[in-house]
């Protein structure tokens, strides 16, 4: 019987069998930033300990930088004071930092691919839920903890339990203006945010096939919305032709012999799944959160769900949502107003997501009362957004441009929503207070679909205001 991708990897990377049933699995690579990182190098001094293979560390700072100043130290001493105790535990400790004085630093789920440090059949750790991410390339990623963090910087393993395997199958062909953010919403919103729980989602069928690594990124950074450990695609041309050539990928012979062992990973035909979910893409259509997880999502042309149509379960929960949404059964999503357009973060934060925005709002006006940012996820993104151009078209429609960081997808830094504002976002959770303010109020979107109620105030059908949609291209 053939095997999946999952339990290759994980075979591979089986250290022993615990007593208590888990294995301790080696971490092929190790992504740190400033958040998770202190604590877990203050308990390994604590320990006496050191970092085990330095090598197979790499950090970034993402989640505090402020995207609207370049110059330190900050305005926010807990942000500076954070950067610099990066800068010292990694250059005790002999660790790879792409530092803001690089012009490689940005969000650390997109400065692995982008470097080529994410690569296939491999085992990534990062003390971030969304490390599923890396996932795209063939590999397994777990977000982890500090104390997890600690141990993988001590010893380079993890104690882990096996997951089952969900084959998740999208087939056809999607239609104009519907993106891998809306493929992705679409499958929480069927499976629900328990629906993963688990397991790990391998993601195949025509739609992933013909996808690009960057919205193969998108998806399976999204997998943790839907209860999944983790998410993969199988590497195949698509991967390779992605990282050749990139600062860390395999040169010359070496490169030759790492796609052979790259494509022996890819999941076997005869393979057999604990579960395999099928999807129509046509059926996919732009969708948009209402409420306060991803998995309440509709389409863009639907009207909100009324309460008696909904489980027990699912209708305590929307009463919620309801309620501090200050939106009402029934009522349609289309035209609701908002104050705030965020496109950014490590779901729709790469250079793909502004190119395929800025060829729709080139020529437009933001709303008045709409405030507009665009945040690029790394400082290489934002160049060559810069050399092409984007940022000026940004600009000249009423956007704001920023620095690389994680800005307001999850506000541990100045960009955050006032009061009860309402924001349109291309980031990946919509939980109470997510945005940085209590009341402040967060419908998930692809980035065209934010750009579209950016333009107009409210949210809006992106294929009805850019009637020349084309394609979906990377986003």
């Amino acid at each position: 019987m053939g095997k999946t991708l999952f339990h290759k990897v994980w075979e591979d990377h089986a250290v022993r069998k615990l007593p208590n049933g888990q294995t301790q699995l080696l971490i092929g690579t190790h992504l740190i930033h400033e958040v998770t990182s202190p604590q877990a190098f203050g308990m390994l001094r604590d320990l006496g300990a050191t970092v085990k293979y330095p090598q197979r560390t790499f950090a970034t700072v993402d989640h505090i930088v402020p995207t609207n100043e370049a110059i330190e130290p900050y305005s926010d001493p807990l942000a500076q004071a954070m950067i610099e105790e990066l800068r010292k535990n990694c250059a005790d400790n002999g660790i790879t930092f792409f530092d803001t004085n690089t012009g490689k630093q940005g969000v650390v789920h997109i400065v692995g691919p982008e470097q080529g440090i994410t690569q296939p059949g491999t085992t990534i750790a990062c003390g971030d839920s969304h490390t599923a991410t890396h996932g795209a390339f063939g590999a397994i990623a777990f977000g982890i903890g500090t104390s997890q963090v600690r141990d993988v910087l001590a010893t380079q393993t993890l104690a882990l339990n096996a997951l089952k395997v969900r084959r998740i199958n999208v087939n056809g062909q999607l239609g104009p203006g519907v993106y891998a953010k809306d493929v992705i919403l679409h499958i929480i919103r069927l499976l629900g945010v328990n629906g993963g729980l688990g397991y790990a989602y391998e993601y195949g069928g025509e739609v992933f096939d013909n996808f690009t690594m960057e919205e193969r990124m998108t998806v399976c950074n999204m997998s943790i919305e839907g209860g999944a450990r983790c998410g993969y695609v199988n590497p195949d041309e698509t991967t390779f032709e992605y990282l050749k050539g990139r600062p860390y990928s395999p040169k010359g012979a070496e490169w030759d012999a790492a796609v052979a062992k790259w494509k022996a990973y890819a999941s076997d035909a005869d393979a057999e799944y604990d579960d395999v979910f099928n999807i129509d893409a046509a059926d996919i259509k732009p969708t948009v959160t209402w409420g306060i997880n991803p998995a309440q999502a509709i389409f863009v042309d639907e009207n909100m769900p009324m309460l008696d149509s909904l489980s027990s379960h699912d209708r305590a929960t929307a009463e919620e949502a309801y309620e501090y949404m200050s939106l009402t059964e029934g009522a349609p999503i289309r035209g609701q107003k908002i104050d705030v357009a965020f496109i950014g973060s490590c779901t729709n934060g790469r250079l793909s997501d502004f190119e395929e925005v800025a060829q729709y709002v080139k020529g437009k006006k933001v709303a008045p009362h709409v405030k507009a940012i665009v945040v690029p996820g790394s400082q290489v993104v934002a160049a060559i957004a810069i050399e092409k151009g984007l940022d000026k078209v940004f600009t000249e429609a009423g956007f704001e441009w920023r620095g690389a960081g994680c800005s307001m997808c999850l506000a541990m830094n100045p960009d955050k929503l006032i009061g009860n504002q309402l924001c349109a976002s291309s980031s990946n959770r919509n939980f109470k207070g997510r945005q940085g303010s209590p009341t402040g109020r967060t419908l998930l979107m692809s980035p065209v679909m934010v750009a579209a109620a950016a333009i107009t105030g409210e949210v809006t059908d992106a294929r009805e205001l850019f009637q020349q949609v084309a394609e979906p291209v990377g986003v």
